[in-house]
């Protein structure tokens, strides 16, 4: 039997289609459901030998909504908690479309992290509301951070968090939050767009989440709503700064991730190399 050039053609349409249509449907039944714990070591500019394998863990853009099931969340916080990290940090997005109805349910859901041995540390995305999450948060023990820091002494070093508001973005702003920070200082600033802001001002250390690492990764083009950020996932460095950006633990506008798991982070300090 021969086969044509359109036989080949519509052959090929219907491969395509089919894979497709497994990919859509394995992105959405499965994996935006398989929470990665990642582990690594952050080179931290200057770092006291004191705070040398300091551990923070990180949960961002859990974004509990009718899409993101409690399950889901649940089994993020127990992976972390389980990681027993020195420090937690929330990196906001805690709900979506500012859907104050999930606000305690995702405070509650979140409430076995509070409490960390050296604190625990939350800001707020461009999802949250400036009231109602903050303060169900906070009822449950976090350590609001609304453009504004708080000094600890870990192992007989200061260690500076700072924490600022998605909105909060120009130099003057940020720096008006770090006035009086020394020694090591931490960002928690949910959009990663703000490394340039605390490079600048010189800031050790960034944490950020917003991107979801993209959500949606096509295999040779990669995740076209992400190239107006610095990195998508994992770490970067301007000048004296490091970054880490967490891919967040959910899904917003679609339920879906591809290539692109969900993740909480354990992140140990490490001395940068001169």
């Amino acid at each position: 039997m021969v086969l044509t050039r359109r036989d080949f053609l519509r052959s090929a349409t219907v491969v395509s289609v089919g894979a497709l249509a497994g990919t859509v449907a394995y992105g959405v039944a499965y994996e935006r459901h398989q929470i990665d714990l990642v582990s690594r070591d952050v080179a931290v500019r200057g770092l006291p030998p004191a705070l040398e394998g300091l551990r923070v863990g990180m949960i961002t853009d859990v974004h509990h909504s009718s899409v993101v099931p409690a399950d889901d969340i649940a089994r993020a916080v127990s992976r972390l908690k389980d990681a027993s990290p020195d420090i937690i940090v929330l990196g906001g997005d805690y709900v979506s479309f500012f859907d104050r109805q999930y606000a305690a349910p995702v405070a509650e859901l979140l409430a076995p992290l509070a409490n960390a041995p050296h604190g625990s540390f939350a800001v707020l995305g461009n999802h949250d509301d400036e009231r109602e999450v903050p303060a169900t948060l906070a009822a449950r023990g976090f350590t609001m951070l609304k453009d504004q820091r708080t000094s600890l002494t870990v192992r007989g070093e200061r260690l500076d968090i700072a924490g600022i508001r998605f909105w909060t973005r120009t130099p003057g702003e940020i720096a008006g939050v770090l006035k009086g920070t020394g020694g090591t200082t931490i960002l928690i600033a949910h959009d990663p767009r703000r490394l340039v802001e605390a490079a600048a001002l010189d800031v050790q250390l960034v944490l950020s989440g917003h991107t979801h690492g993209g959500q949606v990764i096509v295999p040779g083009l990669g995740a076209i709503a992400g190239r107006k950020f610095p990195v998508l996932a994992g770490f970067a460095t301007r000048d004296n700064t490091s970054l880490f950006v967490s891919r967040g633990v959910g899904t917003v506008y679609v339920p879906i991730r591809i290539n692109c798991p969900p993740d909480v982070a354990v992140l140990t300090l490490r001395t940068a190399p001169v």
